[in-house]
């Protein structure tokens, strides 16, 4: 699988993710989740008193490139 074709999976999930679906997804805690949402690198909605959902393309924005290739 080359990249252009992960980015177009990436884009194929849901709108709103769940913490443990975004942190599954790109391989991070969960807590990292909770950490960006806190600081307002990804934006988050709260559904009701408990549910949070994860917006999939603020965490798309975060990817950046490293070096070049």
């Amino acid at each position: 699988m080359n990249i252009s074709d992960q980015m177009t999976d990436l884009e194929s999930l849901p709108v709103r993710l769940t913490i443990t679906q975004a942190a599954a997804i790109f391989g991070l805690s969960e807590k990292t989740i909770r950490r960006w949402t806190s600081d307002g690198t990804v934006r988050a909605y709260r559904l009701g008193k408990r549910a949070i959902r994860i917006d999939r393309d603020s965490l798309l924005a975060v990817q950046r490139p490293i070096g070049v290739a």
